[in-house]
């Protein structure tokens, strides 16, 4: 991952195209480590918007809930 400007709060734009696709900023790949081939998610909120948070956000949040790898080492 590059380096990111101070702060943690960002802005970009993306441009939405004819087929509804959008291109993520180069900086914003780069800073948050999303590569071709990874899977994001798009949550949305008619008042608050829409948030793309890494899948992986959710694995690991999915695994804690559901008794995944991480909940079986603390029932044991």
């Amino acid at each position: 991952m590059v380096k990111s400007p101070d702060g943690k709060k960002f802005a970009w734009t993306a441009v939405v195209g004819e087929k509804g696709q959008i291109v993520i900023p180069k900086q914003a790949r780069e800073i948050f480590g999303i590569k071709p081939g990874d899977t994001l998610m798009l949550l949305g909120d008619i008042e608050r918007g829409i948030a793309i948070p890494p899948k992986s956000a959710f694995d690991k949040l999915s695994s804690q809930i559901f008794g995944g790898e991480d909940n079986k080492e603390e029932e044991e």
